[in-house]
């Protein structure tokens, strides 16, 4: 893994972001911003699932007017996550004419694409970092390949089309992402705004062109940047897609928060977004936010769905406990679990781990034999081996991270 591009650290609220610090997980909501009752449901699901910063989209007077409901309605039951304006087209106004949402607001994100054409574009995006400055708040200037600054494009498209040797357009499009997110930035800063203030981020939605715009302009700027595959998708092709998007960035050092825009299925929780941000990062082992369990992916020695509905419960339980664990047991989140299903891997792996079971697979004796800390600790039998292995999992977590031990192994 290489060292982490060095940058200046940007607070979002109570959130450090930035090469000094671990790598912020952030999400959205797709709630109607004005409705301020759902909007805090949602943000607080959200926060408990481990997003440490949301962003809402903030895109008419309605919107603007629910965010102090939004944010008093999650501090009446202890969310205090740090909440972004997702501003587009109107925020100069909707900033202005809304002062306590300004300052609510941990963070602004402004698109540079959409905040007005011809003589407008400055006027505009100024009056947005003046209430920046004036509410001491920090700007992700967010360049998108969707919603590009088009005068910028239109000049470089120009440029190169009488360049004597003229590149491709889609190089010349992640060029431009670079010069509006930079140029922006620099003009941030013109009118006041501190250079630990900004953030930026420059999203396109293919993987070859990610790693294209950000490893230029983690090269050029030494301010904090937000990750993220734009519209990646819906299902298994949304998380392959960021998984492989941003792992390249990451490994090189190369990213201080992130975001995984999955397209939710209909009436879906939008908590899996927060869950594969995770478990990028902790595949990477850039981050630990929850025990890992190993499991096997099954074969004929398995053909029983008895140990896929052991691992899937063991996993889901997990996941349910953490923040009571969290609270508790500082350290649990290191913790390795394994559920294995025959004798072939399964006492091997199950020793390596921190508690792990060996299940008996297709013609084996029907005994399981659980390890703890790579001993013996027992062996189940019966019907009721799913639910004491909850229980001997439950007893580990408090004997082992209740006493504030190392977890090291």
């Amino acid at each position: 893994m290489s060292e982490r591009r060095k940058t200046v650290t940007a607070w979002v609220g109570n959130v450090p972001v930035g090469s000094d610090h671990p790598i912020v997980v952030q999400s959205m909501t797709n709630t109607d911003t004005a409705n301020a009752e759902a909007t805090a449901i949602q943000v607080a699901q959200l926060a408990r699932a481990g997003s440490e910063i949301v962003r809402v989209t903030v895109n008419n007077k309605a919107a603007a007017a629910a965010i102090p409901q939004v944010v008093q309605r999650l501090a009446d039951v202890g969310i205090q996550v740090p909440i972004v304006g997702d501003f587009h087209y109107n925020g100069h106004i909707l900033l202005r004419e809304f002062p306590e949402t300004a300052r609510l607001l941990a963070k602004y994100r402004i698109n540079p694409g959409n905040v007005g054409a011809g003589g407008q574009h400055d006027k505009n995006f100024a009056t947005m970092i003046e209430v920046a400055r004036e509410f001491d708040k920090p700007v992700r200037i967010g360049v998108n390949w969707g919603s590009l600054d088009q005068q910028v494009l239109a000049r470089m498209m120009d440029e190169n089309a009488r360049a004597a040797a003229p590149r491709g357009g889609t190089d010349v499009m992640i060029d431009a992402m670079i010069v509006s997110a930079l140029d922006s930035a620099r003009f941030a800063e013109e009118l006041g705004l501190a250079h630990d203030k900004i953030l930026i981020s420059a999203k396109v939605s293919s993987a070859p062109e990610l790693w294209s715009v950000y490893r230029k302009l983690a090269a050029q700027c030494d301010y904090p940047l937000h990750l993220g595959l734009t519209e990646a998708g819906m299902g298994m092709k949304g998380m392959v897609a960021s998984a492989a998007a941003l792992a390249p960035l990451l490994q090189e050092g190369i990213g201080d928060t992130i975001r995984v825009s999955l397209t939710p299925e209909p009436g879906a929780s939008r908590k899996l977004e927060v869950e594969v941000a995770q478990q990028i990062l902790q595949s990477m082992g850039l981050r630990q936010f929850l025990p890992q369990v190993t499991s096997c992916p099954g074969c004929g020695r398995t053909t029983s769905s008895f140990f896929q509905e052991l691992a899937q419960n063991i996993q889901n339980y997990i996941r349910d406990q953490m923040p009571v664990w969290k609270a508790q047991y500082p350290g649990v989140e290191e913790m390795q679990v394994a559920v294995m299903g025959c004798i072939v891997n399964g006492p091997g792996e199950s020793k390596h781990a921190n508690i792990g079971i060996s299940l008996p697979g297709t013609g084996e004796d029907p005994r399981a034999p659980v390890y703890q800390d790579g001993q013996l600790l027992t062996t189940l039998k019966g019907p009721r081996i799913a639910q004491d292995f909850q229980e001997l999992l439950e007893a580990y977590v408090q004997r082992r991270y209740g006493q504030g031990e190392s977890v090291t192994r």
